[in-house]
């Protein structure tokens, strides 16, 4: 009933980021001191220009990682028709790009796991050291900064050099929910098989790993639905500042994983479709072979290391498994 009236108060058709809307009004050709000859293209989601920017084209799975992780995959319109594709976050005609169907996917929480993990470990240094009489206040501050500045740099290269299957510890990531396969924001994550041998470093690995199957379940997903991923590209500051997270996501998927060069692929998405817009050029795809970002590296799996993780991977489905089953039981 709240919504009642809503469908014929909106518009009736859809067009895509290349289509230009109109030119800059006067108000705000003045305001950013440019022409009103600037075109204004249409817009689009942020990671669907991110996806552009990063060079997607069918069958590329681009996933921009920060604090949670958004996965976007082309498909042309003739190949998928209109078959839903199960269990995902969105499935829409020209939402990436013209005459192709755009698939969504993405984990709820990325970056943002580990950054629960440092504030964790930060938090006697944020409390306890606060109130120390020791040292003054400008010490207190600098060595506080210091500490949170470097908590996960350390952790990264401890955790990198625990062998892959030494610890015991399974973790699983849906510390926010779990977006894809099959969203449901009431799952909760878990820490399973800690021990007193179960350090800072090694739980961190495990959290790492936990990430790294998350995405691989997106994947798992995209083919059971019969559409295969040709290629991963990945975008974004947990991809872009830490080599060893995107190694292990490589080794994970089994599949080289390409880190965009730019730091900026949705504002380049952007800017290559208003250069389509604008007339520049005459199709997103010819405006992506001028501007799109490029790859600043490519990690390829490591053999030893992606048969090690099929057997962890497994053990992480069977936790998820067993505590989507308790905590949906339970409610």
């Amino acid at each position: 009933p709240l919504l009642s009236g809503v469908r014929g108060k909106l518009y009736q058709e859809s067009y895509t980021a290349d289509v230009p809307v109109g030119n800059l009004s006067p108000e705000w050709a003045e305001r950013l001191e440019l022409s009103e000859d600037v075109v204004v293209g249409i817009g689009a989601f942020d990671d669907h220009m991110g996806a552009i920017g990063a060079g997607i084209e069918p069958y590329t799975l681009v996933k921009i990682i920060g604090t949670s992780s958004c996965d976007v995959l082309l498909v042309p319109k003739e190949d998928l028709g209109d078959r839903p594709v199960r269990g995902i976050c969105g499935q829409v005609d020209g939402s990436v790009m013209p005459n192709m169907i755009g698939l969504e996917a993405g984990q709820s929480s990325f970056g943002d796991v580990y950054e629960w993990f440092k504030s964790l470990l930060y938090w006697p240094v944020g409390n306890i050291l606060q109130e120390s009489r020791l040292i003054n206040n400008r010490v207190k501050d600098e060595l506080s900064a210091e500490i949170s500045e470097r908590i996960v740099p350390a952790l990264t290269d401890a955790a990198a050099r625990v062998p892959i299957d030494e610890s015991g510890v399974i973790a699983l990531d849906w510390l926010n929910g779990r977006r894809t396969p099959d969203a449901n924001q009431l799952l909760k994550g878990a820490l399973t098989g800690l021990s007193l041998g179960s350090d800072a470093p090694r739980i961190f690995r495990a959290l790492v790993e936990a990430t790294a199957f998350g995405a691989k379940k997106i994947n798992d997903r995209f083919e059971s639905e019969s559409i295969p991923i040709k290629q991963v590209i990945a975008a974004g500051g947990v991809p872009t500042k830490s080599s060893f997270v995107a190694q292990v996501i490589a080794d994970v998927l089994g599949q080289p994983v390409k880190v965009c060069k730019s730091e900026h692929v949705c504002a380049l998405g952007a800017g290559i479709c208003a250069a389509t817009a604008a007339g520049i050029y005459r199709t997103i795809e010819e405006a992506q072979q001028y501007m799109k970002s490029g790859f600043a590296k490519v990690y390829t799996p490591i053999q030893e290391n992606a048969e090690k993780y099929k057997a962890l991977y497994k053990r992480y489905g069977e936790l998820g498994a067993f505590v989507e089953r308790e905590i949906m039981r339970n409610r």
